[in-house]
């Protein structure tokens, strides 16, 4: 009977990017063969755990962002797969993200909504915020759309102060021109952008709509409004990863090969849904509906903030968003009432509630027009499709 395997995975455990390493690495030792698998709870750019130094292992799976780390790795002479950017150990095979598909995801995305202006806000002490930032600025250029540029600064830099570089950040946005479409490098920076246009009381999405990459889902929701975010396929990476180190532990001699895995896909939300509109009175009433639809608003309400006739705004909306005020309003309901379907066990009526409509019987009418699904059957098949 052969010996199991023993692997140590220096991986942080903080973010969802290394969580989905994780899920993946689970997958191919469960397709396979089970390891014994050494794991300690880390946060990003941590030392080596105390017991690495005196383990016996077989084969390391490692985010080598520190010197520390890859001397580390170095020391130990196992069979070793990296799985950061950085590249601190050239010779070392590496499976990656592939930031030009995820780049060209996130200008085509801001792009087909209309925008012209684009910027990209980058933290360029990491090698992925440089990719990104040179392959997003290339698709802009080439598509016709100017593109802004923002470089964070390092936080282990000498003296660095979040409230300087804060500073920085608002005098940037405010200065962009509008409306425009800003890529951050990672949903942290998009969570930033966002917080820094509520200060400056700024439209988001209709002056500044925002993406950010790797579909954090709890730190997108947070955000307000929540990030749309450009989904990286980790379970993938984490799959190759393990399947690249079970090649080398059976013997197979390896040397800097590299996996980049493209993308899954754009996750939309509020902070992009939307098309590139300069006329200020439906920028105004988009506003208005997007954080009151919900409360049960109806359209005479909204001419009440801008100052149009209820025609004329018909007409701008028609020929800007392609559907009228009243499709828009239906529209966010229909999407919050979606998301409690899928994501809580509130009765039609609570549903209701909170969407803005009259009662229960209201909204199933509205929602299966809108879906083609009844409410429950909606519930029903989310919930089996998340199975």
């Amino acid at each position: 009977m052969r010996k199991r395997r023993s692997v140590a995975l220096l991986l942080e455990t903080s973010n969802a990017y290394s969580r989905g390493l994780l899920d993946g690495i689970i997958a191919y030792q469960r397709e396979h063969e089970l390891w014994s698998i050494y794991i300690g709870e880390q946060q990003r750019g941590a030392k080596p755990p105390a017991w690495f130094s005196n383990w016996q292992g077989d084969g390391i799976i490692a985010r080598i962002e520190t010197e520390a780390i890859a001397a580390a790795v170095k020391r130990s002479g196992l069979p070793a797969v990296d799985v950061s950017a950085a590249r601190s150990v050239p010779h070392l095979p590496w499976v990656e993200t592939n930031d030009r598909e995820i780049a060209r995801l996130a200008a085509s995305h801001l792009i087909e909504r209309g925008f012209r202006e684009l910027a990209f806000y980058g933290e360029p002490v990491f090698n992925w915020s440089q990719w990104r930032e040179d392959h997003f600025t290339d698709f802009a250029r080439q598509s016709g759309c100017n593109c802004q540029v923002f470089r964070a600064a390092s936080r282990v830099e000498k003296g660095f102060s979040w409230a300087r570089e804060r500073r920085r950040l608002i005098a940037w946005v405010r200065k962009l021109p509008k409306p425009i479409g800003v890529m951050a490098c990672y949903d942290f920076g998009g969570q930033q952008l966002l917080d820094v246009c509520r200060e400056l009381d700024i439209a988001v999405p209709e002056q500044v709509a925002v993406i950010g990459v790797d579909d954090d889902a709890r730190l997108c929701r947070l955000c307000t409004p929540p990030l749309s975010s450009v989904i990286p396929d980790t379970h993938r990476a984490g799959y190759e990863a393990a399947k690249l180190l079970d090649r080398m532990m059976s013997g197979e001699r390896i040397v800097g090969e590299a996996i980049l895995i493209p993308p899954r896909g754009v996750a939309q939300r509020q902070s992009s849904d939307v098309y590139a509109v300069d006329d200020l009175d439906v920028v105004a009433a988009l506003r208005f509906i997007r954080e009151h639809a919900c409360d049960g608003i109806s359209v005479g309400d909204v001419l009440r903030v801008v100052p149009l006739s209820r025609r004329m705004l018909e007409h701008r909306f028609q020929k800007l968003i392609g559907r009228t005020p009243h499709a828009e309003i239906m529209r966010i309901r229909i999407e919050r009432t979606s998301r409690l379907l899928r994501e809580t066990d509130l009765t039609l009526a609570e549903i209701a509630t909170r969407t803005g409509f009259p009662h229960a019987e209201y909204l199933s009418v509205a929602f299966k027009r809108q879906t083609g699904q009844t409410p429950r059957g909606y519930r029903r098949d989310s919930r089996t499709s998340v199975r």
